[in-house]
């Protein structure tokens, strides 16, 4: 369960309803729940009750069965909610039915997503990828206002009933989506003359699950002030630092979070704010190793890198939070009890898969410093093999080499 700090603040009141499959277990759900309620909190909510339910398959008309559809309204009913949050994506259709009968907002985990972005968003180009992601989001499920046909337009070859108004709300969404796409591809041409100014310089990128400390490492590598909070998606925006290591000049980028189920939207959005990932010559894969389920996270992580084209990357993975690591105590007088993955020591963990990858596993603490100096050594000495094959005749690697001469 994800402990969530509550402060003197009004927030507003929600419920979570997900299901039970046979693709999504009882403890899968939860876990899923628990990530639901953290998003939810983020996003400025307090959930007060959350409704589960086992089903073969959600049901298509109200994505819950009936009788757990009557529970959830008497209980949003008596407590005066105003939000209920379903964990999945929900069809147009379903929204649409599930309002009517809760008569509350009803969000699902992708417009819950969306939210949360709309409101980290900083730059102008950040906002611009979100927008087109709730434009694409919405498209599908603008309903009309009014039932009746109005003539927009009149005059010769515009006679007749006219649009629907739900087609004029379709058509200025299209229209929207076609402008941002066009400024979005204007941005990108100049981040990639920025890109190009930057030289030769080795490029090592950030990425990993949101919440795991990417931007916390990144303020205490680079000395720099990056925005972190312990809330998911606290950096939205892409940030590009120069970081020095014993005179060896590199550029670190910190990148957007990642996320299970993540909304087919903000993928495609966002792939072009992925380009510095795509560009980057190292990756160091930053996994929160205090988290129960740090390896679906990895999963999920290396399954997006795949649809970015950049899996095949060279790859640190760093495991993060050894501070907070703390592995349950397990009673090895009790033969009943069976041991998981929860008892493993940080040292078990070690020995497990982790050893097969060799010198690529570092574990560190960014908050609290642990670690950091086989960090940056390690760091050093795969950016400087990099720039030994860039640069053969480097200065910072041959300070006697005359560049004069060269020149």
């Amino acid at each position: 369960m994800i402990m969530i700090e509550k402060k003197d603040i009004d927030l507003e009141r929600a419920v979570l309803i997900g299901i039970i499959t046979k693709n999504q277990d009882e403890d899968k759900s939860k876990e899923y729940l628990d990530e639901l309620e953290f998003l939810t909190y983020t996003a400025g909510g307090e959930v007060l009750k959350r409704f589960t339910q086992k089903m073969d398959m959600p049901n298509p008309k109200t994505f819950i069965g009936t009788g757990k559809m009557q529970e959830v309204q008497a209980f949003i009913e008596e407590h005066d909610i105003g939000t209920a949050i379903f964990d999945d994506e929900l069809s147009p259709a379903q929204e649409r039915n599930i309002s009517k009968i809760l008569n509350c907002k009803v969000l699902d985990r992708t417009n819950l997503i969306l939210d949360i972005f709309a409101q980290r968003a900083q730059t102008s180009y950040a906002r611009t990828q979100v927008e087109l992601a709730q434009c694409e989001y919405l498209l599908p499920r603008l309903k009309g206002m009014w039932t009746h046909l109005e003539r927009q337009k009149g005059g010769i070859g515009m006679r007749g009933p006219g649009e629907t108004e739900i087609e004029t709300d379709r058509r200025i969404v299209r229209d929207k989506i076609a402008l941002l796409k066009a400024k979005i591809k204007t941005i990108d041409k100049q981040m990639a003359v920025q890109r190009g100014n930057r030289g030769k310089m080795v490029r090592v990128a950030l990425v990993g699950y949101t919440n795991v400390g990417k931007s916390t490492l990144m303020n205490t590598i680079s000395k720099s002030e990056v925005f972190a909070e312990n809330k998911l998606f606290a950096t939205l925006d892409t940030t590009v630092r120069k970081v020095v290591i014993q005179n060896l000049p590199f550029l670190l980028t910190d990148t957007v979070g990642f996320i299970r189920k993540l909304p087919t939207q903000l993928v495609e959005s966002f792939k072009s704010t992925l380009d510095e990932v795509c560009e980057a010559d190292l990756l160091l894969h930053v996994v929160d190793i205090s988290h129960p389920n740090f390896e679906e996270h990895i999963e999920s992580v290396n399954k997006i890198l795949g649809e970015i084209d950049s899996a095949d990357k060279p790859t640190i993975m760093v495991f993060n939070k050894i501070d907070a690591y703390e592995a349950e105590p397990y009673d090895d007088t009790d033969l009943m009890t069976e041991r998981t993955k929860a008892n493993y020591s940080l040292q078990e963990w070690k020995k497990t898969w982790m050893n097969r990858i060799g010198n690529n596993a570092l574990f560190i603490s960014a908050l609290n410093k642990q670690n950091l100096e086989d960090f940056k050594k390690r760091v050093y000495d795969e950016v400087r093999e990099i720039h030994v094959t860039r640069f053969p005749y480097n200065h910072f690697l041959y300070p006697d080499y005359n560049y004069e001469e060269e020149e």
